[in-house]
């Protein structure tokens, strides 16, 4: 089973950055409109600062969530790396424990803060200012996800590493 939910939340992971990249780059577009609106064209699009919000907040929810599965998320070893083998798995296991916890209240949390704000809408957008937050929850359930994930494998006995990515090298 575990090899299937990995097969998954890899790729679940590979889309999320994917998704925020895009989100970046599409951010980045929107901001450089503005710019050019405001002091070249003397009108600044009236959507453009709640969009690129918007956009950032859905982004780095999103890329948090992959940083969980991948392993890419700065975090201080030196504890780790100064025990034995049994004292780090308990370290490790300890910190994925808190990473899910986080998670879960992310998704839990999250959702109520969509549910709360839904009704509200984002006047230059049109849309619901729940929509907005709605990264918030589905982050929160893919983070507690890739954390039992890493429970899971550590359970049964694997080396989780983080993984190193060769786009970072």
């Amino acid at each position: 089973m575990t090899q299937a939910l990995a097969r998954l939340t890899r790729a679940s992971a590979d889309f999320l950055v994917k998704a925020a990249a895009v989100g970046l780059v599409l951010m980045t577009l929107i901001v450089g409109w503005q710019v050019f609106g405001r002091y070249v064209l003397n009108s600044s699009p009236f959507w453009s600062e709640q969009a690129a919000l918007t956009l950032m907040i859905w982004y780095v929810s999103l890329a948090a969530a992959a940083g969980v599965r991948e392993g890419f998320h700065i975090r201080i070893v030196a504890l780790e790396n100064a025990v034995g083998p049994r004292a780090k798995r308990v370290l490790r296991t300890a910190s994925d424990l808190v990473v899910a916890g986080c998670g879960l209240a992310m998704a839990i949390w999250g959702a109520q803060l969509v549910a709360r704000t839904w009704e509200h809408t984002i006047p230059s957008l049109g849309i619901p200012r729940g929509l907005a937050y709605a990264g918030l929850p589905i982050a929160g359930a893919l983070i507690a996800l890739y954390a039992l994930e890493r429970l899971l494998e550590e359970a049964e006995g694997e080396t989780v590493e983080d993984e190193e990515d060769p786009r970072w090298s």
